[in-house]
C-alpha cells in the first residue's frame, strides 16, 4: 500500500510539469485510460525569478565631451616612445604646471574653433596643440626668426599659403586664416613624407628640404629613416618630442597630477563678414566688446580698422553676433567716420595720410584719386579713427609703444634711424648684443629700418658708453674737424650721421644732429 502511494505521489509530480494539447496518465489503479480534456498551453514559469541584464554604460563620443582637452585626448594617436627625450619634456611640463594654466586661458576662445579644423581633415589630434609649442597660444607672438601668430608663419611661407601681410593687415596672426594655411601646409608636408607624420611635423618647423635631406643621408648610409635616427638641427629635434610629451601629460593628466583649466566642448566664436572697412572701436561698440576684447580675437588688423580692400571679417564671441548685426542694420551698415579736410598750401597725401594714421591709397580710394597730386582748397574726405590711436591698445603702434616702454635693467636710451644703419652697426654704436636690440623693440634681426623709426636701447654694463642724440647750432668759425673735436666724434661720424659729402661747405645756423659719449665730450 505504501508502495502504491509513492507511485502514485510521483506520477502527480511528474504530471504537474507536463505541457501539450491534452495530458494522459494511466494510473495503476485504473485499468483503462481516460480520455483528459483538451487544455490551453501555458508558458513554463521558472520557479527563480530572473535577474535584468545590467545595462552597458553609454560611452560618449569626443565630440560630446564637455571639456575640450578631454575631445582632444581621446583623439591623440602619434605613438608615445619611452626616450630621454620624451621623457625631459614630460618633465619639464609637470615641473611647470603654470605654463599650461596660462596656456588655456590664451587657448579658451580659439581651442575648439581649431579642433574642429583638425577632424574636419581626419589629422592626428596632436596637430591642435601645436600652438603650444609653436607660441604658448600668443596670438601677438612674433619670433627672433620673423614668425608671427599662433602658428608662427615667417613671411614667405605665409605668402605661399595665402595669407596676405600689409600696413593694416598681417593674416598669419589671423586665428581663422592662419589656421586653415598651417593644415594646408601639414597636409601638403605628409604627402611629401608618405604619411609619416613626425618628419611632417619636423618639416614644419625647420623646412621640407632640410628633412628630406636628412633622411637621403641615413639613406646612403645605410641608418634607419625614421624621426629618432635623423641628424636635424637642435631646436627640431626637440620640437616633435615636446610636441608628443605635451599630449602625453595632457591625455594622463590625472595619472601625473596635472591640472588642466577646462575649455568648454562646444563654439565660443563666430565669423561675420560686414564686407565693409570697419573701425575696430565701432565693430566693438555694435557687438557690446571693449576695443581691446575685439582687439585680442581679430590680432590680425595692425591698425584701428579692418583692411580697406579687406579683408574685412570678424571674429566675434557666439552671443554677440545678433547684437553685431542688428546694430550695424540700425546705424546703415556704416563701418568708419568721415572727416572733411581742405588741403592747404605745403600739403602732400603723404603728409595728410600719416597726420591721420592712414595711407595714400586709402585717401586716394576714398577720394577717387588717380594721383596723389592735390591743390590748395581741394576738400578731401578723410576716414578717421573714433577714439585716439592710443586706445586701441593692441594695435600695432600701442603694442610697440607697450613693449619699449618696458622697464628693464640698465640705461635706456632712444636712437633715431639714419640712412645706412642696421641692427648690427646701432647694436656696435651702443655697445649691445644686436639680437637683444632688435628684441627690444618688437623686431627681428633681418628686419628692414626705416630712416626716422626710434630704437630703444638698453645698456646693462655700467662702464657703457652714456650716448645722448643732441642737435648742434653751427656757430661762426665751426669746421667739421672742430665739432667733431669738441664732442670727441670722428668726422667720418658726422659726415655719416647728417647725409653730408665729406668736404661739404657748413655756415652758421645749420643745425646738424650728434650721437655724443656725455661721459668725455667737452660739450663747450
Amino acid at each position: 500500500m505504501k508502495y502504491r502511494f509513492v507511485i502514485l505521489s510521483t506520477l502527480l509530480l511528474s504530471g504537474c510539469q507536463l505541457t501539450g494539447d491534452a495530458q494522459n496518465t494511466d494510473i495503476a489503479t485504473k485499468k483503462t485510460p481516460v480520455a483528459a480534456t483538451p487544455v490551453k498551453a501555458t508558458p513554463t514559469v521558472s520557479a527563480t525569478k530572473k535577474q535584468p541584464t545590467p545595462a552597458t554604460p553609454t560611452v560618449l563620443s569626443p565630440q560630446m565631451q564637455e571639456d575640450v582637452w578631454q575631445r582632444i585626448s581621446m583623439q591623440l594617436s602619434l605613438p608615445v616612445p619611452n626616450n630621454s627625450a620624451i621623457r625631459q619634456y614630460r618633465n619639464w611640463y609637470l615641473k611647470y604646471p603654470n605654463h599650461i594654466a596660462t596656456v588655456a586661458e590664451r587657448a579658451t576662445p580659439f581651442l575648439h574653433l581649431i579642433v574642429e579644423k583638425v577632424e574636419a581633415r581626419n589629422m592626428p589630434l596632436e596637430i591642435a596643440l601645436l600652438p603650444i609649442v609653436e607660441s604658448s597660444f600668443d596670438q601677438f607672438a612674433y619670433s627672433h626668426g620673423r614668425a608671427a601668430g599662433l602658428w608662427q608663419f615667417v613671411p614667405a611661407t605665409g605668402e605661399r599659403f595665402g595669407l596676405e601681410q600689409n600696413w593694416w593687415y598681417d593674416g598669419r596672426r589671423d586665428v581663422a586664416k592662419a589656421t586653415d594655411a598651417a593644415l594646408d601646409y601639414l597636409e601638403y608636408l605628409n604627402g611629401m613624407f608618405e604619411g609619416n607624420w613626425l618628419h611632417a611635423i619636423a618639416a614644419y618647423n625647420s623646412g621640407e628640404g632640410r628633412v628630406a635631406r636628412a633622411i637621403r643621408n641615413n639613406e646612403k648610409r645605410g641608418k634607419p629613416t625614421d624621426f629618432w635616427h635623423l641628424d636635424l638641427p637642435k631646436e627640431t629635434s626637440s620640437y616633435v618630442p615636446k610636441l608628443i610629451a605635451l599630449g602625453d601629460v595632457i591625455r594622463h593628466k590625472d595619472k601625473y597630477g596635472l591640472e588642466v583649466p577646462a575649455i568648454a566642448n562646444k563654439p565660443a566664436l563666430a565669423l561675420v563678414e560686414p564686407n565693409i572697412q570697419m573701425d575696430l572701436a565701432l565693430a566693438a561698440n555694435y557687438a557690446g566688446l571693449s576695443v581691446s576684447e575685439l582687439q585680442s580675437l581679430n590680432p590680425a588688423y595692425n591698425h584701428w580698422a579692418t583692411a580697406p580692400s579687406g579683408p574685412t571679417h570678424l571674429l566675434l564671441p557666439i552671443n554677440k553676433v545678433d547684437r553685431f548685426n542688428t546694430e550695424l542694420a540700425k546705424n546703415n551698415n556704416q563701418g568708419l567716420r568721415v572727416e572733411r579736410y581742405y588741403v592747404q598750401s605745403g600739403d602732400s597725401l603723404s603728409e595728410i595720410a600719416a597726420h591721420y594714421n592712414t595711407t595714400v591709397k586709402v585717401l586716394q580710394r576714398a577720394n577717387q584719386l588717380n594721383t596723389t597730386r592735390i591743390r590748395v582748397g581741394q576738400p578731401l574726405m578723410i576716414p578717421v579713427s573714433l577714439k585716439d590711436e592710443s586706445q586701441y591698445t593692441l594695435s600695432a603702434p600701442q603694442r610697440l609703444a607697450a613693449l619699449q616702454a618696458a622697464e628693464r635693467d640698465g640705461y635706456k636710451r632712444t636712437h633715431t634711424v639714419r640712412k645706412g644703419d642696421s641692427f648690427w652697426t646701432i647694436a656696435r654704436r651702443y655697445d649691445v648684443d644686436y639680437q637683444q636690440l632688435a628684441k627690444w623693440n618688437g623686431m627681428s634681426p633681418r628686419d628692414t629700418l626705416s630712416i626716422g623709426q626710434k630704437l630703444v636701447v638698453w645698456d646693462k654694463n655700467n662702464n657703457a658708453k652714456r650716448v645722448r642724440t643732441i642737435t648742434y647750432q653751427i656757430r661762426q668759425g665751426d669746421s667739421l674737424s672742430s665739432i667733431a673735436q669738441r664732442y670727441n666724434v670722428s668726422v667720418s661720424d658726422l659726415v655719416k650721421w647728417n647725409q653730408l659729402r665729406k668736404n661739404a661747405y657748413i655756415q652758421p645756423g645749420q643745425r646738424l644732429t650728434l650721437h655724443i659719449d656725455i661721459s668725455r665730450s667737452s660739450g663747450s
